[in-house]
């Protein structure tokens, strides 16, 4: 979702591994030449679900690296099937109400650029919330820890899991596969 701490958490896990930190809308900003908002308004969302498949295709599967997806990445079944199938991929759960509270002042999302946007949050929440769950191999309740303490509990599944190591040099995370969450 939108304000779920993606990229924050994402920036502290990649750090903590050693890892490159990526964010996707960060890279199709880049190749658009404008901000995602300004595209948005320009061509659609639409046309931006486009460009981000194929940004998502591109990032998904590298090595040793924390990627950052735009919270509507998962309204496409292809990149939900990418995901899946090319990343480890963990949800940082948040309720509308928790995320109303992070972005009540932020100007920059062009889906809460509404007249209600705790009301577009929930509507966000209600059709995402269902395909995020399905696309997770690890689902985080935010709630109100520390990016620290969110960081650790990523850090703490991925070692469970076996996907990294506690006491080693970051290794590289394979395909998940079935991974239980």
């Amino acid at each position: 979702m939108p304000g779920g701490g993606k990229s924050t958490i994402g920036r502290h896990v990649a750090r903590r591994l050693g890892w490159r930190f990526v964010d996707s809308d960060t890279v199709i900003e880049s190749r658009i030449g404008c901000s995602v908002r300004a595209f948005f308004e320009r061509e659609g969302e639409a046309r931006f679900r486009d460009i981000e498949r194929d940004v998502i295709a591109e990032l998904a599967g590298e090595v040793n690296a924390v990627l950052a997806t735009g919270g509507g990445s998962v309204l496409r079944e292809e990149n939900r099937q990418i995901l899946r199938r090319d990343a480890v991929v963990v949800y940082l759960h948040s309720t509308p109400d928790e995320l109303f509270r992070r972005l009540r002042h932020d100007v920059k999302r062009p889906l809460l650029q509404v007249a209600d946007p705790l009301a577009r949050l929930r509507e966000l929440y209600t059709a995402r919330d269902p395909l995020y769950r399905q696309t997770a191999h690890f689902v985080i309740e935010t709630g109100r820890p520390s990016v620290p303490a969110l960081t650790n509990m990523i850090l703490m599944q991925l070692e469970l899991a076996g996907l990294v190591s506690p006491n080693s040099a970051p290794s590289p995370i394979d395909p998940p596969g079935d991974i239980p969450h």
